[in-house]
C-alpha cells in the first residue's frame, strides 16, 4: 500500500464553529446554562462523533480495518454531520435579546404578506408547526426557489423529511437539550420564548441569495 496514503488524512475533519454571541446573550429567554450545555456538550458531541466516524472510514480505506458494517457507519456519519450542520444554522437562527424577535422586514416580509396575508397568520401557522412535532427534532422554514414559496416542515432526529435542495431560512431545535434545564418538560414555554430571539435578519440574508 502507498505509504503516503497510509499516513496522510484522506478527509478533512469537521470543526465546531464559534457561537455568534456570548452564552448569556439570549437571556432571559434562553439561559446561559442551556446554551453552554447545548453548544459545548451536544453540538461538540456531534462534531466529535462525525470525526470519529470519518477516522473509522479512513482506516477502512487504508486497509487497517477489514470487518465493518458500512450501512451502520454511514447512518452514524449522517446523524452526526446533520446534527452538526443543523446546530450551526440554529445558533444563527437566534439573535441576542433586544436584537432578535419582533417582525421580519424586507423581501421576507413581502413574501409573508403575499403568501400568508400578514405576519400574524404566518406566526400562527409556524407556531402550530413547531408544536405539532411529536418528539425530538426540528421545525424548519424553507424557501423553494422553484415556486417562490415559503415552506414549513418538521423532522425527527437528524434523518427524516428534509426537502432536497431547499435552502433553510430558519430552524428551531426541539430536542429536550434545547430547553430542559430551564423549562423542564414544558416545551411550549420554550417555544413561546424563542419568538423573542428569532433572527429575522439572518433569515432575510439567507433568502436574498435566491431572489
Amino acid at each position: 500500500m502507498d505509504k503516503t496514503m497510509s499516513s496522510a488524512n484522506l478527509f478533512k475533519r469537521y470543526e465546531l464553529p464559534p457561537l455568534p454571541y456570548k452564552t448569556s446573550d439570549l437571556e432571559p429567554h434562553i439561559s446561559a446554562q442551556v446554551i453552554d450545555v447545548h453548544y459545548n456538550g451536544h453540538h461538540k458531541g456531534y462534531v466529535n462523533g462525525a470525526n470519529a466516524t470519518v477516522d473509522r472510514l479512513e482506516k477502512i480505506l487504508k486497509g487497517d480495518v477489514t470487518s465493518y458494517d458500512i450501512q451502520g457507519l454511514l447512518r452514524n456519519l449522517f446523524f452526526n454531520i446533520n446534527g452538526h450542520k443543523l446546530h450551526a444554522i440554529y445558533w444563527h437562527s437566534m439573535a441576542p435579546s433586544g436584537k432578535g424577535g419582533g417582525k421580519p422586514g424586507g423581501k421576507l416580509a413581502d413574501l409573508i404578506t403575499k403568501q400568508y396575508g400578514g405576519y400574524d397568520k404566518f406566526r400562527k401557522i409556524f407556531d402550530e408547526v413547531m408544536r405539532s412535532l411529536p418528539g425530538s427534532g426540528w421545525a424548519t422554514l424553507y424557501y423553494d426557489p422553484e415556486t417562490g414559496n415559503l415552506v414549513f416542515t418538521t423532522f425527527e432526529n437528524h434523518y427524516n423529511q428534509h426537502i432536497a435542495e431547499l435552502p433553510v431560512l430558519l430552524i428551531v431545535d426541539e430536542f429536550e437539550h434545547a430547553y430542559y434545564l430551564q423549562y423542564k418538560n414544558n416545551r411550549n414555554a420554550y417555544l413561546d420564548a424563542i419568538w423573542n430571539v428569532l433572527n429575522w435578519e439572518e433569515a432575510e440574508k439567507r433568502l436574498s441569495k435566491y431572489l
